[in-house]
């Protein structure tokens, strides 16, 4: 069936997360030191990433809700310090403004600007971008985030409800990620094409996991516009 909607992945797909989270992490454990310095004292960034992990094998909720995982941590230490756990959203407001703070890859923008002329355009993310601070929610006709959704990653229900939303079957949309798992079986077992898409510097494998095989497998999205472009 001939292509209609081109889904997208998010994090490390259109942009590079790591240096973001960690500058953001940065950025608020420096608002910590200078507005609840008992909390700084207490707790580490490794320490409260490392808390984030405990939490995320005892709450299946966490798995869906990042923002509210990283909260609750928060929330906790400021209770462990003392200060005023309300103080918390303080730190979270910090923390999201500098996670939105994105440098998209270089292709992004403009391979956005041609797609969205021949396709329906949408994103499906397991984490909490927030695509209007971000400036490319215009390019999109539906974004669903995990969080929101109630269902995650590889879940098929989360695509069927993407193609639900375009007016579109699963097998005339091709998902675009740069996780093998989560993106590409996970796209292709809701009856949606993937492409996988190897961002360099990522440290992504050479070949996908034995028994695995992408529609596309590509560095870049103009690659993927040119392969569109052929099987149209």
């Amino acid at each position: 069936m001939k292509i209609k909607a081109v889904l997208f992945d998010l994090d490390d797909t259109l942009w590079p997360i790591l240096p973001v989270i960690k500058r953001a992490e940065s950025l608020m454990y420096d608002w910590l030191c200078q507005h609840a310095p008992r909390v700084a004292a207490r707790v580490s960034i490794d320490a409260m990433r490392e808390r984030r992990q405990q939490l995320m094998h005892s709450d299946p909720v966490y798995q869906l809700d990042l923002r509210a995982l990283r909260h609750a941590v928060l929330t906790e230490a400021f209770a462990d310090a003392g200060e005023d756990p309300a103080l918390a959203g303080k730190a979270m407001e910090v923390f999201s403004r500098a996670r939105n703070e994105v440098e998209p890859y270089h292709d992004v923008r403009p391979a956005l600007e041609r797609l969205g002329r021949r396709h329906l355009l949408g994103t499906i993310s397991n984490g909490v971008a927030d695509l209007d601070a971000i400036g490319l929610a215009h390019f999109f006709e539906v974004s669903i985030a995990a969080w929101q959704f109630g269902r995650a990653k590889p879940d098929p229900a989360i695509f069927l409800a993407a193609c639900n939303s375009l007016k579109v079957a699963p097998a005339e949309a091709i998902y675009v990620g740069d996780d093998p798992m989560l993106d590409v079986r996970g796209a292709q077992q809701a009856g949606l094409r993937a492409a996988w898409i190897r961002r360099p510097g990522r440290g992504t494998v050479e070949a996908p996991p034995e028994g695995l095989q992408a529609d596309l497998v590509c560095n870049t999205l103009d690659e993927l516009d040119q392969w569109l472009a052929a099987e149209r």
